[in-house]
């Protein structure tokens, strides 16, 4: 079983574990390893592979982290590129990389590999620069990406054991520096899905130049109950031990 997948380039740091499989995908159409050869060759070039990243005695925590990501990527390509066969749909994505990256988690959502954590980014919305046109095209992606993908997932009755988490790296400054807002304090967070309770959850933040700090947001909210919501209330897991403590809670997941 893979636990997690990414849906882009590289790893990321949120999903790396020792002893969970997580695969990363830039593309699942053509994701796979020597898909290109014959498969006898593939079988014996595998093999090798896999004896190559087998566990090894005494190596270290480096190394047998290696050897273990090494095996879980080999795994991982041979579950995951059967998916593509698996689905169908009369869903039209919107042809963006957010509306791939979606439609490619739908794909392997519905092909019921027992993934629980499903992880991609969009772009980049750290604008130092032409904000206001570049966040308008951003979220036009995005929100068209989302819409999408729960049609599908209903069109397959499947939308409501999804949650999408959408959040933010970092906030932005409340003053633009010319054209756009430099890096700042107070990040945002949606949840969107059927088991959601709609609304804004929390306190807005004062944007009142009295109550800033160093020009930002002040949060108001510890990022780790938003997570531990999540954790216990939707993935029903014990959230102290994953966030480090005990933080509040928010009640935006449904019971």
């Amino acid at each position: 079983m893979l636990t997690a997948v990414n849906f882009g380039n590289g790893l990321p740091r949120a999903l790396a574990m020792p002893g969970v499989s997580v695969a990363s995908v830039s593309d699942l159409a053509s994701y796979g390893i020597l898909t290109g050869l014959e498969e006898d060759q593939r079988a014996v070039a595998l093999e090798r592979f896999e004896r190559m990243y087998g566990p090894t005695v005494g190596t270290g925590y480096v190394m047998d982290y290696l050897s273990q990501t090494g095996l879980d990527a080999l795994k991982g390509a041979d579950i995951l590129r059967t998916a593509p066969d698996m689905y169908q749909s009369t869903v039209e994505y919107a042809a963006s990389p957010i509306g791939r990256k979606m439609r490619d988690i739908a794909q392997t959502h519905l092909a019921n590999f027992g993934t629980r954590v499903f992880y991609t980014q969009h772009a980049s919305f750290d604008t130092h620069a032409s904000q206001l046109g570049t966040h308008a095209q951003l979220w036009k992606e995005v929100s068209a990406a989302v819409y999408d993908f729960y049609q599908d997932l209903r069109e397959h009755n499947a939308s409501d054991n999804v949650v999408v988490f959408m959040f933010s790296e970092f906030g932005r400054r409340v003053h633009d520096n010319g054209s756009g807002t430099d890096h700042g304090a107070g990040g945002v967070a949606f949840a969107v899905g059927d088991p959601v309770v709609p609304g804004y959850h929390g306190e807005y933040p004062s944007r009142k130049a009295e109550d800033l700090q160093f020009g930002d947001l002040v949060p108001n909210i510890d990022f780790r109950g938003v997570y531990s919501t999540l954790l216990e209330d939707w993935l029903s897991l014990d959230p102290n031990p994953i966030v480090g403590g005990n933080f509040a809670r928010l009640d935006y997941i449904a019971k």
